[in-house]
């Protein structure tokens, strides 16, 4: 529950002004101080050879430094070689990866690799600033593209968008929920402006960068990769932290205190009195086995919780749930909350940290320092209004939205992009916090599963799904709901050793567990870009691809390079390619298993230590060389932090298809925590279309067991289950406390075909009618621009009122405004009752020139409805599209016309 803030608009700027001429550079250590024709200065750092600051004084001094170290809290990564060098126009300061251009005439940088030859960016311009803003402006390649300002509330790749890089707490699409002043670019570098100052970011041609100061600092990072920008990046900026595992949970956060005279809600709620009431609904929720871990029992606003509170979180702990305090005022009392009564997470509202900046990223630490001053736990906060740096501490979420189709549309790429600003931890309330709907909640419930961290907020939506009631708890529905959230929520839990071990890597690299598609292919043109917004990858292996819209039927799923199993059916497509017609009935989350995916599972249970990991399985979809290590420590504390701990190495290799031996190695756990096993036993589920001949273990033969009831009853042995999922080979070894071989011999792998379909709509903002034969504007509107608006109660009409009807065929030319690959075509008779006009017989063309149109990619006859038309064309590359009626369908005259014209393909970048 939060208040919105009243949002100032910046002053309007002065003139801008710059530096002038570089008259010289002198050298301290790995510091290059610019002497410039006016009275400013600029610094260039190295802080190691990819890592360096930028630093403009306008006056010399380089003594304002509001940012400090808060932001980058680690710059000393030891002795760096570096060197200056006048090379006439420029000054070149060298180190053994980069070679940093200081422009002289006038003073203006830009960066290139060790070749000192290949550029990774460039100033358009030199650097300025006003009284009040700072604006760096740099060149943009043909094919760039860029990522990144924190939790944005909408697409994740930024070419020629303007991002505000500011709080507004307004939460809507295109806002910031945790601005984060960094961005990185698919050129293989990272910015982070060193400031709390808001800003802007245009990510045009030139891009330009302003932040609301009259200084200018800013670290930069150069890798080889996206994920090596974001490794340098949070080595500066500080490692996403590494949540508990109940934090992985479902948590739900609430007032029970609504007795409270000063509680501005509806003060007779049922079971939501005072504070000890909130273990009713952990008693609801075992009863109703339904996964979840954590509660938030009061929200500030009136509804502080009572005391003594320490009897609550014990009964709560009792039933595995830990207990976390949801503040609007400060945390004057988190010492005894934590260290006495036992609370371990904080959610700090934007009735407190709203101002956002320095005041929230203190108002975080706070509450870290709350729960590590007074525990041995591990920090667990959640927060709006984050910032770079942010990652090391909390969880951020969306703020206040409402629970609807097109708020999830948007949280998917939001939550996603988020992952490129080395955010782990990113999450909006499922459903919303306001509205919503038993289905919206499935939904949005569904695909964050799959995100390491997420929770209901329960209070302010609509009085369902049970009178009297404003819940979202999960085992709140009646069924079909009910079962559906049931069985997602449990498959998080089978899944937390693989959600687990890719939240540690995010904590040793920055490499969030939540990935855009173009953290794993980005070589990918598809895949670089927003028209993979909508899907994201959990780990390495899952393919998430959400259903955000009221249908039981998914589009435009891509699938990259590679191999990728459908998770509920096994069947099994070759990327790269499109899939159209998905069938996703309300039970079904698109989700796709990558090709060599190996993903470790526990036994089923509600909560974290609700019983022994005595069976670790391995879900394996063998293809070629793969390998997975799986993350193990204690869970709770912070041992993890000083080595206590253990990792287990897994490596499977198999055919690449058709048939072969698949051999999974099992190395020894390596390391140890408190409450590490010693022994345990191993089961794997093998992905396969035909049994093996044998199956061994350290070449042991295994055997084979003649039904799944027998397998489940044996302590070892193999059963090859062809109807399970087109076919699963499940293999129990025993207890193992060493590393061991698992060899399965004449494997069928599950064979493969590929994804037919057209690729996702064009997008039409970029449409224009190039030229058309004959429209109808003086009787009507039926101008030929209506088929192409989007708008489907419009429509394109052939002239008629001119007295003389122009005759068949017609046709009608589009500029599409860009290159794409086309392979599809609709088309939408007009639908406002008329049908003169529906094009019978009709060729398609598609070219780069309108002077050599070339052969059709497509011909038929379309039938006399009013239904849209769709079909499949020959794939050719083209900026221009020709649609020639032939005919008309009905023979009613000489006429065409259409409501919409519709087109499916992949931009070509470059």
């Amino acid at each position: 529950m939060a208040a919105l803030l009243t949002i100032v608009g910046p002053p309007t700027p002065a003139a801008a002004v710059s530096a002038g001429d570089a008259t010289g550079v002198s050298q301290a250590g790995n510091t290059f101080t610019i002497n410039t024709t006016t009275t400013a200065k600029a610094r260039v750092v190295v802080a190691r050879q990819d890592i360096f600051r930028i630093w403009l004084s306008t006056n010399g001094a380089f003594t304002d430094n509001p940012a400090g170290n808060a932001l980058a809290i680690d710059t000393g990564f030891g002795p760096v070689n570096t060197s200056v060098s006048d090379a006439g126009a420029y000054y070149r300061i060298s180190t053994p990866a980069l070679s940093i251009r200081v422009h002289k005439s006038p003073l203006r940088f830009s960066v290139y690799r060790a070749d000192d030859s290949t550029l990774v960016w460039e100033e358009a311009q030199p650097l300025s600033w006003t009284t009040t803003q700072t604006t760096q402006r740099l060149t943009q390649g043909a094919d760039e593209q860029f990522y990144g300002t924190g939790l944005r509330l909408g697409e994740w790749a930024l070419r020629g968008k303007t991002v505000p890089v500011s709080v507004s707490n307004s939460w809507t699409e295109n806002s910031n929920a945790s601005p984060a002043p960094f961005y990185m670019s698919t050129q293989g570098y990272g910015v982070m402006r060193n400031t709390w100052a808001p800003g802007s970011y245009a990510f045009g041609a030139p891009g330009a960068f302003t932040h609301n100061e009259s200084r200018f600092d800013a670290w930069y990072f150069v890798a080889d990769s996206l994920k090596g920008v974001l490794d340098a990046y949070t080595d500066v900026s500080g490692k996403p932290f590494l949540a508990p595992m109940w934090g992985f949970e479902l948590g739900n956060a609430d007032c029970w205190n609504a007795s409270n005279p000063a509680y501005s809600g509806d003060h007779n709620r049922l079971r939501h009195q005072t504070t000890p009431d909130v273990v009713g609904y952990a008693t609801d929720a075992r009863t109703a086995d339904m996964p979840s871990g954590w509660f938030l029992p009061n929200d500030g606003y009136g509804c502080e919780y009572t005391t003594p509170l320490k009897s609550t979180v014990d009964a709560l702990k009792a039933k595995g749930f830990q207990t976390g305090l949801w503040t609007s005022t400060g945390l004057s009392g988190i010492a005894d909350e934590v260290g006495t009564q036992g609370s371990r997470g904080v959610k700090t509202d934007v009735a407190w940290i709203g101002g956002g900046y320095k005041t929230a990223f203190q108002g975080v630490q706070q509450a870290v320092d709350g729960i590590e001053n007074n525990s041995d736990a591990r920090r667990y906060v959640w927060t709006v209004d984050g910032w770079a740096g942010t990652q090391r501490n909390a969880v951020v979420w969306t703020g206040d939205t409402w629970g609807t189709w097109d708020a999830m549309r948007w949280h998917v790429p939001a939550i996603t992009g988020a992952g490129l600003s080395g955010l782990n931890y990113a999450s909006g309330d499922v459903d919303g916090i306001y509205g919503g709907s038993a289905e919206t909640y499935v939904r949005d419930l569904q695909w964050k599963a799959f995100t390491p961290a997420f929770m209901t907020m329960s209070g302010w939506g609509a009085a369902n799904p049970t009178s009297g009631y404003q819940d979202k708890q999960p085992w709140r529905f009646s069924d079909p709901y009910l079962s559906i959230n049931r069985k997602y929520l449990k498959l998080k839990m089978r899944l937390m050793p693989y959600l687990y071990s890719a939240s540690r890597v995010a904590h040793e690299t920055g490499v969030p567990s939540t990935r855009a598609l173009v953290l794993e292919y980005p070589d990918d043109a598809v895949a670089r870009g927003n028209l993979t917004s909508g899907q994201f990858m959990s780990g390495d292996s899952f393919l998430v691809a959400p259903v955000v819209t009221d249908t039981t039927t998914r589009d435009s799923i891509y699938l990259p390079a590679g191999t990728w199993t459908d998770y509920w059916t096994g069947r099994t497509y070759s990327g790269p390619g499109w899939l159209d017609g998905y069938s996703a009935p309300l039970d079904t989350l698109p989700l796709f298993v990558k090709g060599g995916g190996i993903v470790p599972m526990w036994p089923q249970m509600n909560h974290t230590g609700e019983k022994p990991v005595s069976t670790l399985t391995y879900d394996v979809y063998p293809r070629g060389s793969s390998t997975f290590t799986l993350y193990e420590d204690d869970g709770l504390t912070r041992q993890h932090e000083t080595g206590a701990y253990a990792t287990q190495k897994v490596d499977v290799t198999a055919p690449a298809s058709g048939t072969g031996d698949v051999t999974v190695t099992v190395g020894a756990s390596t390391g140890t925590y408190t409450g590490k096993p010693s022994s345990r036993d191993y089961e794997f589920t093998v992905h396969a279309a035909g049994a093996p001949s044998g199956v061994t273990a350290d070449g042991t033969t295994l055997p084979a067991l003649a039904s799944k009831a027998a397998y489940d009853a044996a302590a070892t042995g193999w059963f090859f289950d062809s109807a399970d999922r087109s076919g699963t080979l499940w293999i129990k070894t025993g207890s193992r406390s060493a590393g061991f071989t698992v060899r399965a011999s004449g494997v069928t792998l599950l064979p493969s075909v590929t994804p037919t379909s057209s690729g996702p709509p064009i997008p039409k903002s970029g449409w224009r009618i190039r030229s058309v034969d004959s429209q109808e504007t003086s009787a009507e509107s039926g101008a030929a621009a209506n088929a192409i608006d989007g708008n489907t109660t419009t429509k394109w009409h052939t002239a008629w009122s001119t007295g003389t009807a122009a005759p068949l065929p017609h046709e009608i030319q589009i500029d599409l405004g860009a290159r794409y690959d086309v392979g599809g075509f609709s088309y939408l008779p007009r639908q406002d009752g008329g049908v003169n006009g529906r094009v019978g017989a009709y060729e398609v063309y598609v070219s780069e020139t309108t002077t050599d149109w070339g052969a059709p990619v497509a011909t038929g006859t379309f039938a006399d409805t009013a239904d849209e038309k769709t079909v499949s064309t020959t794939v050719k590359r083209g900026r221009y599209v020709r649609l020639r009626a032939l005919t008309e369908a009905g023979n009613r005259g000489p006429w065409s016309s259409a409501a919409e014209i519709s087109l499916r393909g992949t931009a070509v970048v470059g």
